[in-house]
């Protein structure tokens, strides 16, 4: 009888610790989701590290080379060297509105 009552007890005790790791919040589930957390952040650390080299290239480009610093003055203010020549290129203006100029067009509303 000591026997069963102690077989019953051991499978209790088993039970409860199957219980514990299987279905309470601090089991396998909070694993699983501290390991789907873990895979996310490794995959922002990879794509921000290699922003961060790139932006070091780029500082490392501008602090050494003058060819880093015009391109970026050309992209950014427009600059244009004193032996080259601008052309803007403009592009045409609807079919409608290139007949009549907007003086023209604003007092025919006007008249109306």
């Amino acid at each position: 009888m000591t026997i069963r009552i102690a077989a019953g007890f051991l499978l209790t005790a088993l039970l409860a610790m199957q219980y514990r790791l299987w279905v309470s919040p601090d089991g396998m589930r909070d694993v699983w989701r501290l390991e789907k957390a873990i895979a996310v952040q490794s995959g922002e650390n990879d794509r921000l590290k290699e922003r961060n080299s790139t932006l070091a290239a780029e500082v490392r480009d501008l602090k050494e080379g003058h060819a880093a610093i015009e391109e970026r003055a050309r992209t950014d203010l427009g600059m244009v060297g004193g032996n080259e020549t601008f052309y803007q290129v403009v592009p045409p203006s609807p079919a409608g509105s290139a007949a009549t100029p907007p003086a023209q067009r604003t007092a025919r509303a006007d008249t109306k």
